[in-house]
C-alpha cells in the first residue's frame, strides 16, 4: 500500500521588484516585444505578475550606453528565486534595454493570499516618442557654457532689416526721485 502525503502548507514565494530601462528611441514594437518576453518568462517559472506600470520616457541621470532618455517599465511579482534569474538573464538579451535591477520586497508571501486585478497587469502600449524627446542639448549648452542658438534679435542701434537705424534719443528715466538724484551729482 502507497502512501500519498499532501503537502496542506501555502505555496510560499517572495515578493520582488524590478525596474527595467528601455532605450529612448524605441519603438512600440520592441517595447512590446519585450513586454511580452517579460510575462512569459514569469509565467513559466511559475511566478504571479502583480503590478505592472509604465513610468513613461524620461530623462537619465547619467548618458547610458549614448542614450540620454529611457523609457522606465516597474514589475511587481511573486515567484521564487529561480523566475529573478531567469528575468534576468532575459532582460540581458535584449538591445533595447540598457539596465535593470531587481529588489527583494517581502519574504514568505502566501501567493494563493495576494489578490491580483487583472487591470494592473497588463502591458500599455508605448507611445511613439515625440519630436521634442528626440531634441537632445549638448552638454556644453546644458553647463550653461554656451548660449543656446535663437532666432537672432536686431539690436537697439539696428532696424528691423538688420540696417542700421537712426540714433534714438536717450530713454528717459522713469523714477524722479533717481532722475533728481543723478542731476545733482551732474552739479
Amino acid at each position: 500500500m502507497a502512501v500519498t502525503l499532501t503537502s496542506t502548507s501555502p505555496n510560499r514565494v517572495r515578493e520582488y521588484e524590478t525596474i527595467y530601462i528601455l532605450r529612448g528611441d524605441i519603438d512600440p514594437d520592441g517595447a512590446e516585444r519585450v513586454s511580452s518576453r517579460v510575462s512569459d518568462v514569469v509565467a513559466r517559472e511559475q511566478g504571479k505578475l502583480v503590478k505592472v506600470e509604465s513610468w513613461g520616457r524620461r530623462r537619465l541621470a547619467f548618458e547610458i550606453g549614448k542614450q540620454r532618455r529611457g523609457v522606465y517599465m516597474f514589475l511587481r511579482y511573486l515567484g521564487r528565486g529561480s523566475v529573478v534569474t531567469e528575468l534576468e538573464r532575459n532582460l540581458r538579451v535584449f538591445d533595447s534595454v540598457i539596465r535593470y535591477q531587481t529588489v527583494q520586497v517581502r519574504d514568505d508571501v502566501v501567493a494563493d493570499e495576494v489578490a491580483v486585478d487583472p487591470e494592473e497587469v497588463k502591458f500599455a502600449r508605448l507611445e511613439p516618442a515625440a519630436a521634442e524627446d528626440e531634441r537632445e542639448e549638448s552638454r556644453e549648452r546644458l553647463l550653461g557654457l554656451v548660449e543656446a542658438p535663437e532666432e537672432r534679435k536686431p539690436s537697439r542701434r539696428e532696424g528691423p532689416e538688420g540696417d542700421e537705424a537712426p540714433e534714438e534719443a536717450e530713454e528717459p528715466n522713469l523714477n524722479p526721485d533717481l532722475a533728481e538724484a543723478a542731476e545733482e551729482e551732474e552739479k
